[in-house]
């Protein structure tokens, strides 16, 4: 059991940056897994999108509280604020890490049509594991020139940074499709109502539970709100505040060393027993017996 929490880091290793805009980032795997023995410990960036371009080799790799292991080719998409690491295969692992603020993210989205949109579904569900490496080739060279435009920062790099940014979105969207039709990943349209309905729920969940506040935010009555979200997801917004909750409690169980009872009041539970009875209710076991299965 980690006594520490989980970290929260601007790029892995350094500290957090609330300004950070307009920023696009991308190097290899090995230039920071090496340093690290090829670790990269659980962690989570508050506001960068991250896209992980596997060639070769692969890793454990640890996604909120759940691990899965995968193999090269592949592609990883990872949004904002979820908890991530990597044990990368030693010595064979090559691939790209890129990195962007959500700002960037945002207007791309409205110059790529619905490439970065739809980019943003698939982070519910990261790994798309590509049939062979001409799958992932183009997406390589792609990362490639994006490397060189931001090593050699000759006049317009931004611009170009921005224009092969758009284009890596566009390609991992179409070779999701293709996993779609093969029946491979399933590939949902973005919902803008829904990301937003998230992004106040990762704001407010641990103060704010009920329906009513997140309705009002969004001028849409709770009933109207439960009804849209379902027909876009399937699970009902009480349901996303739910797991906003459960997902933040398995977070502290496993990366932290805090008791049960702080973990209840830190998350604005009445008490110990109400956290207790929402934990089993939503997992069918305590909290202390997800905590002693994940290692103790």
């Amino acid at each position: 059991m980690a006594t520490a929490a989980l970290p929260l880091f601007h790029l892995y290793g350094d500290p957090p940056d609330d300004q950070a805009f307009d920023f696009i980032h991308i190097e290899t795997i090995a230039a920071r897994s090496t340093v690290h023995d090829w670790t990269i410990r659980a962690h989570r960036h508050r506001n960068l999108f991250q896209i992980l371009v596997i060639e070769t080799g692969g890793a454990d790799m640890s996604l909120e509280t759940s691990t899965l292991s995968f193999t090269a080719p592949a592609v990883l998409l990872l949004p904002p604020r979820i908890a991530h690491g990597f044990r990368f295969t030693p010595q064979v692992t090559t691939g790209w890490v890129v990195s962007f603020t959500e700002d960037v993210a945002d207007a791309l989205g409205e110059q790529s049509g619905q490439a970065m949109a739809r980019l943003k579904t698939l982070g519910a569900d990261p790994l798309l594991p590509l049939a062979d490496a001409t799958e992932v080739a183009r997406v390589v060279t792609l990362c490639r020139e994006l490397h060189a435009e931001s090593f050699l920062a000759r006049e317009g790099y931004r611009l170009a940074m921005r224009a092969l940014l758009a284009l890596i979105a566009i390609e991992v969207v179409r070779l999701a499709a293709s996993r779609a039709r093969s029946g491979q990943v399933t590939l949902s349209p973005a919902d803008p109502r829904v990301d937003e309905l998230r992004r106040l729920i990762d704001a407010h969940f641990r103060n704010e539970r009920l329906l009513g506040f997140y309705a009002e935010k969004l001028s849409m009555t709770p009933d109207r709100l439960n009804d849209h979200v379902k027909r876009a997801t399937g699970v009902t917004a009480g349901h996303l505040i739910r797991q906003r909750v459960l997902t933040e409690a398995k977070r502290q169980l496993v990366f932290t060393g805090q008791a049960i009872h702080e973990i209840a009041y830190d998350l604005a539970f009445s008490d110990p027993s109400h956290f207790t009875r929402f934990f089993r209710k939503q997992t069918g076991m305590t909290p202390q017996a997800f905590r002693d299965g994940r290692g103790g």
